[in-house]
């Protein structure tokens, strides 16, 4: 695969410059599975591996959202998870509409 046909898969994050080292170890049968994933995605191996993890790095983060809550409401938003609130008409008519991307 030309280059050029590699570019658009690469994240914005591929041109900035690179000047720090990763080294990990891996088993070969390991090695072997990701250099076939990223021969798939014609990228180098490295690239591969760095925008896999790069991507599973912010979907960890952003699963990991943080809040706080004054000793009071935080007894209320409990209570509001323990008993949520029954669907209202309006919402079950806007649930079962197809989405917009699927008309």
């Amino acid at each position: 695969m030309t280059r050029a046909a590699r570019e658009p898969r690469r994240g914005a994050h591929a041109a900035a410059r690179k000047d720090d080292v990763i080294q990990i170890r891996a088993s070969a049968e390991t090695k072997a599975i990701l250099n076939r994933a990223a021969l798939l995605r014609g990228q180098k191996l490295s690239e591969f591996m760095l925008d896999s993890a790069r991507r599973r790095a912010e979907e960890t983060i952003l699963d990991q959202r943080s809040f706080f809550l004054a000793p009071d409401a935080h007894e209320r938003f409990l209570a509001m998870l323990d008993a949520p609130a029954k669907p209202t008409k309006k919402l079950r008519t806007r649930m079962s509409r197809k989405p917009s991307w699927e008309r």
